[in-house]
């Protein structure tokens, strides 16, 4: 089988070899993101994978099926970067990737802490030599109602980390779960706003979900509540956080992924000027920190995405199936 890797980063090499020895598969590695324009390097390829930087619309999965794609796979979570129903209508298989929870997690509550104990000051400041304490105070976790909003395998495993913490925990969810029910408090989204300090977002980007977190729902939150994120951008409207840190109704912002940043993240664009005026005016703020979508990223989690992108298009092409697959 012949695949093509698109968005190939230098740390994911060593395990595209691996895997593709082991499911002995004859791969073609690019570092360009995928588009119409070098749809052409597709040409005798069953498979193709990628990451999310480009936009896998109708145009481009007709031109792939038309040079003999049959099976797509993201070596991401997210999937909202791939035209789902075109891709079934054009009879192309899709797959996304799947690993531990626990890197995302532990991200998570790195960032839930660094928000609390006011560490972009104290980093920037002490580089300045400036060790005064003023404008630095925190406030303890176990002090803290903790919200997670979304319950699937990586809110389950931030409710499990919050544990040791001590901390009251509540959770919010459409579809509930019995395993989280015994550690967590579920309840309805009024109450989850109104009693919550910190809000931690781990749903995915539907329809549904986009701009969950806006002025209306901001609005019901408690004063200075701290809203991490590290899930979709697209669920946060950013000129609503804007708005929220401006009045102080929001306290501090933890986001490790932000709406519009794709062009930006994983690229090194310090020389460029870049045409993305709130993402930057949202980073400027003291109690502000972001992050470049890295919550994924550890040796182990890149590495389970790799097999996935090669696993899964094996698996689709062979079997017609895989564990992951989104468009049964």
């Amino acid at each position: 089988m012949k695949i093509a890797a698109f968005e190939v980063r230098p740390d994911e090499k060593a395990s595209f070899a691996y895997w593709s020895k082991e499911y002995q598969v004859e791969l073609l590695e690019y570092t360009e993101v995928p588009t119409l324009e070098n749809a052409g390097l597709v040409a005798g390829c069953e498979g193709v994978t990628m990451l999310g930087q480009g936009t896998i619309d109708r145009a481009l999965l007709s031109k792939y099926r038309e040079l003999g794609v049959k099976c797509l796979s993201t070596r991401t979570i997210g999937s909202d970067h791939i035209d789902l129903e075109a891709a079934k209508e054009l009879g192309i298989l899709v797959c996304n990737a799947s690993y531990a929870p626990d890197a995302v997690a532990d991200f998570t509550i790195m960032m839930m802490l660094m928000c609390l104990r006011q560490y972009k000051q104290a980093f920037w400041r002490g580089y300045v030599n400036d060790f005064s304490l003023a404008g630095l105070q925190g406030k303890n976790m176990r002090a803290m109602t903790i919200g997670v909003m979304g319950t699937g395998r990586i809110g389950q495993q931030v409710i499990r980390d919050l544990q040791g913490f001590g901390c009251r925990i509540l959770a919010y969810d459409v579809y509930q779960n019995a395993e989280v029910a015994k550690m967590a408090e579920y309840v309805d989204i009024d109450t989850f706003y109104r009693e919550c300090d910190i809000i931690t977002l781990h749903m995915p980007l539907l329809p549904s979900t986009h701009h969950m977190i806006n002025r209306e729902s901001i609005a019901k939150m408690k004063k200075g509540v701290i809203l991490v994120n590290c899930a979709r951008g697209g669920l946060t409207d950013t000129e609503a956080l804007i708005e929220g840190i401006e009045s102080m109704q929001i306290g501090a912002l933890g986001m490790d992924t932000a709406e519009g940043e794709e062009g930006i993240i994983h690229c090194d664009r310090r020389s460029d000027i870049i045409a993305n005026r709130n993402w930057f005016y949202l980073h400027q703020f003291r109690n502000v920190i972001m992050t470049q979508h890295m919550a994924f990223y550890t040796e182990q989690s890149v590495d389970s995405m790799v097999q996935c992108g090669v696993e899964g298009l094996v698996k689709m092409a062979e079997e017609g199936s895989y564990k992951t697959m989104l468009n049964k």
